[in-house]
């Protein structure tokens, strides 16, 4: 989408001393504020309740404002712009409500991209901050000058210069509006430092924000085909994206999947859109973290419902689970042009998530009892099946991340929160985390996989979610990225236990490597080093686990204290004891294609 820019701004040196005192925030008119209080007033109209961020030059008049106003927002203060966009990413996950980070010019803008692309690929709904340099400083070489507009264009939905201190209230609506309409996605607001600095009499009068914007209905037309083609089939599958969580459409979900007795798989985004203990989930469907059978069962599925997922390659096995010349094909998607991309010739049923499932609920007749009982059945015995054939695994004296994940997840309350980094923690979560009840309580970044997500990501869920112990699965390449939100953690006394895999590689590209490339290992090793120390340097409670037991022992003791806590565990390299990835498993039965994305 292209650029937004409003009126140049008028900018003065002097704001009102009375707006100083306490209690003067969020004035909503009567009075001449600066840029940067219409700013903190809008932001806190809009709903906001944390903005995560890093200070900069070009964004010192709104932090003014923002200590103005801290019973009203809080500020966190993160360790760099790219974690602060984490920050904010898992906050939203988690909460289902519109995350909110703030960077400065240049280099400020320039991290937070990394964060940003993830959020887009992910449909996360985030609002961004940018401050920029003086709108008279533009194309005079100023330090941190960069097109801001370029630089975001292709990891944003939307990008607004604003260059009128009176058109803040409306350009921070419309920025909400942007996140939580459609698709949700980040947007950016960029504000120069004359307009943060320039002074109005404006009422601020921001909309709160709610997702999803607006439930659209299908056509009436369309969900009765589609209902005709579910109500026809011998094998109906529903696969569950993260479409289900941004709509909460978990219960209408879980009803229609009974009334037609269809399995649901999820993918990892999807994870939790139906309670995984339900009789009829398959749990996660894909090349990274299914379990066979839910693979097994889309590939042999006659009609298959999509629900709020891009339906990729991960997401269907290499488009195998289900094939794309296989099945009748239904996609419910609230963007036109992404349903059915994937599976041309598919019926597409564009609108809301949880409108559209209530709708193919009361078109669908119900399944027979007899039908019904005999599919319940056969995935119980699936599920018995994997379960038994889990073989016996040898970590060569170090720790297995199976046991370790299965472990703690027996000992975990059903509504705790957990985030985990894309490599080694995604497949074994995605597998092996039961979730007890339906809802979005397992984050994992797989919109762009960036690593050293879960450290800071963690802190997101933590804000979201004050007073629950949350659980953030880490790695020694992540924690080498982003080993600064320890900082956060204990500043703010958080009460997150960190499980640290530490295999002294980039274990994800050396299997590659071994697999695919004749075990040529390059660019993917180094020391193995002590990070429970690097965790007691922040103020930590840290330490290196023998065994499975002191790892439960020591999460209890976490949980129970409401302490941060950091555990660093030795695991072997992934090529060593390989976790539940489709394509390599397949690699050692013989299949060295290397999989599609």
């Amino acid at each position: 989408m292209p650029a937004m820019t409003s009126a140049p701004a008028t900018a003065r040196a002097v704001e009102p001393e009375s707006y100083r005192e306490p209690g003067r925030c969020a004035v909503s008119g009567g009075i001449e504020r600066n840029g940067g209080q219409i700013l903190v007033e809008s932001l806190i109209g809009a709903g906001t309740e944390f903005i995560f961020g890093v200070p900069g030059d070009t964004g010192v008049v709104f932090y003014d404002a923002l200590r103005e106003c801290t019973g009203r927002i809080r500020h966190v203060l993160a360790n760099d712009e790219r974690c602060a966009v984490f920050m904010a990413d898992v906050f939203a996950r988690s909460s289902n409500r519109v995350g909110v980070a703030e960077v400065s010019s240049g280099g400020g803008a320039t991290f937070a991209v990394g964060g940003l692309g993830e959020a887009l690929a992910a449909s996360v709904p985030l609002v961004l901050i940018a401050s920029d340099i003086q709108t008279r400083s533009r194309g005079t070489g100023a330090i941190t000058e960069t097109d801001v507009v370029a630089l975001f264009a292709g990891v944003t939905k939307r990008q607004e210069i604003v260059l009128s201190t009176a058109a803040i209230p409306q350009a921070v609506t419309m920025a909400f509006a942007a996140a939580t309409s459609g698709r949700p996605g980040p947007v950016v607001l960029i504000l120069p430092e004359d307009v943060l600095e320039g002074h109005v009499d404006v009422t601020t009068k921001t909309i709160p924000s709610h997702l999803p914007s607006e439930r659209l209905p299908a056509s009436d037309k369309s969900v009765a085909l589609a209902a005709a083609t579910l109500a026809a089939a011998k094998r109906p599958a529903i696969v569950a994206g993260s479409g289900v969580h941004w709509s909460a459409a978990w219960k209408e979900l879980a009803a229609l999947s009974e009334k037609l007795a269809a399995p649901v798989a999820t993918t990892i985004h999807g994870k939790g859109a139906i309670s995984e203990r339900h009789p009829l989930s398959l749990g996660i469907v894909g090349s990274n973290g299914a379990r066979p059978y839910a693979n097994d069962y889309l590939a042999d599925a006659d009609a298959v419902l999509f629900i709020g997922t891009r339906a990729n390659s991960t997401d269907t096995n290499g488009f195998t689970s289900p094939p794309r010349n296989g099945p009748a094909v239904i996609q419910i998607d609230i963007e036109a042009e992404r349903a059915g991309r994937n599976f041309p010739g598919s019926l597409p049923l564009v609108g809301d998530a949880r409108t559209i499932l209530d709708q193919l609920r009361h078109a669908v007749p119900q399944a027979a009892e007899d039908v019904s009982r005999a599919r319940i059945a056969e995935l119980a015995e699936r599920r018995t099946v994997w379960r038994s054939a889990q073989p016996p695994r040898s970590a060569n004296g170090q720790l297995d991340p199976y046991e370790i994940i299965s472990a703690i997840s027996r000992i975990a309350a059903d509504d705790a929160i957990v985030v985990g980094e894309p490599g080694t923690p995604t497949p074994y979560l995605s597998s092996y985390w039961e979730i007890p009840q339906a809802g979005r309580r397992v984050i994992l970044p797989r919109g762009h996989g960036p690593m050293g997500y879960a450290l800071p990501g963690a802190v997101g869920a933590a804000m979201a979610h004050p007073g629950k112990p949350i659980i953030a699965f880490t790695t020694d390449g992540s924690l080498l990225m982003a080993c600064g939100a320890l900082e956060q953690v204990k500043r703010l006394k958080l009460p997150i236990t960190y499980i640290h895999f530490n295999n002294a590689s980039l274990g994800w590209i050396k299997t590659l490597q071994h697999l695919y490339f004749e075990r040529r290992f390059f660019g993917v090793d180094f020391e193995r080093f002590d990070a429970a120390a690097i965790a007691r340097g922040f103020g930590l409670e840290a330490s290196r686990p023998a065994n499975v037991n002191e790892i439960v022992a020591a999460v209890k003791g976490g949980m129970e204290s409401m302490t941060p806590l950091f555990l660093d565990v030795w695991v072997p390299a992934e090529h060593e004891l390989l976790p539940p990835v489709a394509p390599w498993v397949a690699a050692v039965q013989g299949d060295v294609k290397r999989p599609i994305y």
